[in-house]
């Protein structure tokens, strides 16, 4: 039997920490706003006629973690941790960035939410693709964070410095 202090979830014990903070728990599902989310990207079209792709992985993301807003408990292992917001309308107007990333990937690539600065103003965009791998793009660069969301998450809160995408891919 697991002691008192040993974390039984699916995430580690950073991740899950940060996400109860956040008000996350096993079995979070809020599919009525995740559907809301859906419809608003999906009318989107922005001023030159680009429009968001929205598929089950994004919409699953969105009713587990949509709406938190995540702050690592701790210093990073690599890098600074920066709070993230999972709301996917912080990308509402980056559709065309979204869709070159995803014909660069081969894939289609939704909008999960945003890393935030010291400001609390947005600093990147998160995104996610049709098989639920996990991006982060900013002005830097194109960076993966994770085959899905967990391992993003993980990369995020613990502050593990993630690969800069390639013009091949991760």
């Amino acid at each position: 039997m697991p002691g008192p202090n040993t974390n039984t979830t699916r995430f580690p014990v950073a991740v899950d920490a940060a996400l109860r903070t956040a008000g996350w728990q096993p079995g979070r599902w809020d599919i009525r706003q995740a559907e809301h989310w859906a419809d608003t990207l999906r009318a989107h079209t922005s001023p030159t006629g680009h429009r968001h792709s929205v598929f089950p992985a994004a919409v699953e993301a969105w009713a587990e973690f949509g709406g938190l807003h995540l702050t690592a408990p701790g210093a990073g292992r690599q890098i600074a941790p920066t709070p993230f917001h999972f709301d996917p309308l912080q990308g509402l107007h980056h559709a065309r960035t979204l869709a070159d990333l995803g014909r660069a990937l081969d894939t289609e690539v939704c909008p999960l939410g945003t890393e935030l600065g010291s400001e609390g103003d947005s600093q990147a965009i998160i995104a996610i693709d049709a098989e639920g791998r996990v991006y982060s793009l900013d002005h830097t660069g194109d960076w993966y964070l994770g085959p899905d969301v967990d391992q993003a998450l993980a990369t995020l809160v613990t502050g593990t410095q993630p690969p800069r995408l390639s013009p091949t891919g991760p």
